[in-house]
């Protein structure tokens, strides 16, 4: 089991969560933040601190996002898995749900 990053997450990429997880394991797209599946420890310290209430546990995520569980997992195909986000920094790209939105709005 993991966290999902969910659509509100898409084009805000606050990092409050990148902070406060402690095994490094939010990686950060073009548009938006992954969390990888094999590298999650299920601590939850990412949930609360989202500004936006974009990351929810698996078997949580409302209905309206529930291709971002695969969105999430595939993401990581290509790049295998690295063993920490800091050390990769930005990767220029994402995965073909999160490109296919249209830019997403947000109240500052």
């Amino acid at each position: 089991m993991t966290y999902v990053i969910a659509e509100p997450c898409v084009d805000l990429k606050d990092k409050a969560c990148i902070e406060e997880c402690p095994v490094d394991c939010i990686y950060e797209g073009e548009r938006a933040l992954y969390i990888h599946p094999d590298e999650c420890v299920d601590c939850g310290a990412c949930e609360p601190v989202c500004p936006v209430e974009a990351i929810f546990y698996e078997d949580d995520v409302p209905e309206e996002w529930k291709d971002y569980y695969k969105a999430n997992v595939e993401f990581f195909d290509e790049l295998g898995s690295p063993g920490g986000a800091s050390k990769l920094g930005l990767i220029e790209r994402d995965h073909p749900l999160i490109v296919a939105l249209p830019p997403q709005q947000h109240d500052e």
